[in-house]
């Protein structure tokens, strides 16, 4: 499996945080995130420069952050507060943990990286890594509802790819996550972006 940068490219990694604090709403669901992951063993997949993940360990758990990309696990190191975070490089598809050795797994604007077999890989694979009635909390995009999230979207498809983000505009990520194991997703939030509708799903593992 290949990986598409936080931001697309890599020349855009050092403005990512910036970019993504002006555009994408974060005060409205970065912390919805960390809440429903809640406390325990938290793997994030696709960590990224570690914004979320520094979220989760604020509410008190053992938090894993995974990325394969090594210039944003930089920036993630250097933040205040990384020392609470174990940083680890790997792919969504092969993570080094062991299996259900995590109460929840957080994948925050990750999957719509990914194409259809991406997502159904890297769903599996956090499955495995799921202790069972373990949960998934993703945020990522929806059906893009209005004309600034749609015209949001057809531009993200041209900087991360319109094979990762064909089966968000189609409405297909709560069928994946479903496919790949889980209980039927719940869905908590749909919130309008300068790139897209973003949603909020849980899911479980049985």
């Amino acid at each position: 499996m290949s990986f598409v940068p936080a931001a697309g490219r890599d020349a855009f990694t050092g403005v990512y945080d910036l970019v993504t604090a002006l555009t994408a709403r974060e005060a409205r669901w970065r912390p919805a995130v960390a809440s429903l992951a809640g406390a325990g063993v938290v793997v994030e997949i696709g960590a990224g420069t570690g914004t979320q993940s520094l979220l989760l360990a604020g509410e008190g758990g053992d938090v894993v952050a995974v990325d394969p990309d090594r210039s944003a696990l930089e920036i993630a190191r250097a933040k205040d507060g990384a020392d609470r975070v174990r940083w680890l490089e790997g792919m969504a598809d092969a993570l080094p943990l062991e299996s259900g050795s995590a109460d929840a797994v957080v994948m925050a604007l990750m999957l719509h990286h990914l194409d259809g077999a991406g997502k159904q890989a890297a769903l599996r694979e956090a499955a495995r890594v799921l202790r069972p009635g373990g949960r998934l909390v993703v945020a990522d995009w929806g059906v893009p509802a209005g004309a600034v999230p749609r015209a949001g979207m057809r531009l993200l498809a041209k900087i991360d790819g319109e094979a990762g983000i064909r089966d968000h505009v189609a409405g297909r990520l709560p069928a994946l996550i479903e496919a790949a194991g889980f209980e039927a997703p719940e869905r908590h939030a749909r919130l309008g972006t300068v790139w897209g509708t973003l949603e909020l799903l849980t899911a479980r593992r049985p």
